[in-house]
């Protein structure tokens, strides 16, 4: 899975169009050696599509909101970011009605040891499924929510857990998607659920299918905790590095350092275009 490019030109209209088409054909692209700003990052994703704002304004970068921040550095007055950020499978926006089409990495500060992002390809996952399970995931939908994962704001301390979880539940409502659907490029069949995300899969009649859902979930090597499983793939990145990724067709989750050393990402969000 993945594939290394050098020498790319952020600014190039055909460099940028082979990265899209690399995106969708090889699901990870590793560009080396990338010196951005948050301003250029934010406008390599523009040349992808229509970079989305997060939702929670404390992901923020304070000069330009678009960029996302996960961070355990302050600025000596306050924290810029959100620490130990995706320490979970999914993908993201799963939990909105329509989830982004790319994600774009952009490490700043590195740890020295255990950096890195897990990825599942959930197209392969569908591949690999028995026909039994296959069989059993037709006409049935996954409904995913944030509420499992959700980080208490500042705003939050002190406020009744019931009352938060009603918030969560009024702005971002549980979504339903068919559990195994076609990716809207490639066509490949995408088994869309998460352990992070995904609260339960019904069938036809509604009927809540749990056992359903963890064998799927173990299927793809989610529920791996030793994270051996043949389905994982761990990218690593170094400095200068700025990782793509196909977010429909992978669900990721982040390698923490057990270590408090300083860690800073930044991450755009990306809608390509084309019709949902």
């Amino acid at each position: 899975m993945g594939v290394i490019v050098e020498n790319f030109d952020s600014s190039s209209g055909e460099d940028v169009s082979v990265l899209k088409e690399a995106v969708y054909r090889d699901k990870i692209v590793v560009l080396k050696g990338q010196d951005l700003d948050p301003k250029q990052f934010l406008a390599l994703g523009t040349r992808l599509g229509t970079p989305e704002t997060y939702y929670e304004p404390i992901y923020h970068h304070p000069e330009v909101k678009e960029v996302f921040v996960s961070s355990n550095v302050s600025d000596g007055e306050k924290q810029v970011g959100v620490p130990k950020t995706g320490k979970f499978w999914h993908s993201d926006y799963q939990f909105m009605p329509r989830p982004f089409d790319l994600t774009l990495i952009y490490p700043q500060v590195l740890p020295t040891r255990n950096r890195g992002t897990f990825f599942i390809d959930l197209t392969k996952a569908y591949e690999n499924l028995s026909e039994e399970l296959k069989l059993a995931a037709k006409d049935t939908t996954a409904w995913h929510s944030v509420r499992r994962y959700f980080k208490i704001r500042p705003s939050d301390v002190y406020r009744p857990l019931s009352e938060i979880i009603d918030e969560v539940d009024a702005r971002t409502p549980p979504v339903g998607l068919p559990t195994a659907h076609p990716h809207r490029r490639t066509d490949e069949t995408i088994l869309y659920i998460s352990e992070g995300f995904t609260l339960s899969i019904t069938d036809a009649d509604g009927r809540e299918q749990p056992e359903l859902l963890r064998e799927l979930l173990a299927s793809t090597g989610q529920l791996d905790r030793e994270f051996e499983h043949p389905a994982i793939h761990l990218q690593t990145y170094e400095k200068g590095d700025l990782l793509v990724w196909d977010n429909r067709s992978l669900v990721h989750r982040a390698l923490h350092t057990a270590t408090n050393e300083p860690a800073v990402s930044y991450r755009v969000t990306v809608y390509d275009g084309q019709e949902a």
